[in-house]
């Protein structure tokens, strides 16, 4: 293995190590997502995507792939900040992950806003360690997971 796959490697098994623990503390430690939590997941999903795409690329073209994959981890990140911001009232979540409910409509339209509201809030963290919520960690980690894969991808392309 040359070190043109290698960062395309880390980033596919940081990311599916990233998934694991997501996926274990829901099924079983119980810990339901909120829609924040589910985009920081689809990120990972996509960065699972774009490093396996790395690793099939030509040569010359690996470098570039893992360089892409590495900055979908960065735009996790962005939505896990984003996420932690939420959850520290620095700003207002969206629309989907807060509800507020008229009492102004029809016993159908409530039962409609009742049944579209979210269960799980994005502004209370379900888990935290330390004061530190998952998203607070999911940021550092995938701060780190993509930087250091964005460096090792742009050193790679002077192993050429």
């Amino acid at each position: 293995m040359t070190s043109r796959i290698q960062p395309a490697l880390l980033l596919l098994l940081g990311s599916v190590a990233a998934l694991a623990v997501a996926f274990a503390s829901q099924y079983w430690g119980g810990l339901l997502p909120c829609q924040l939590c589910l985009w920081q997941r689809w990120a990972y999903g996509g960065v699972i995507a774009l490093a396996l795409l790395a690793l099939v690329l030509p040569q010359r073209l690996k470098p570039a792939g893992a360089s892409l994959a590495a900055l979908a981890v960065l735009a996790g990140a962005g939505i896990a900040l984003f996420h932690v911001g939420v959850e520290q009232h620095w700003w207002k979540g969206l629309a989907s992950c807060t509800g507020t409910i008229s009492t102004n409509q029809s016993l159908g339209e409530l039962e409609n806003q009742l049944m579209a509201t979210p269960v799980i809030p994005c502004d209370r963290p379900a888990w935290t360690m330390f004061g530190v919520s998952m998203a607070g960690y999911n940021f550092a980690y995938a701060t780190a997971l993509g930087l250091f894969g964005l460096i090792a991808s742009l050193r790679s392309r002077g192993d050429r």
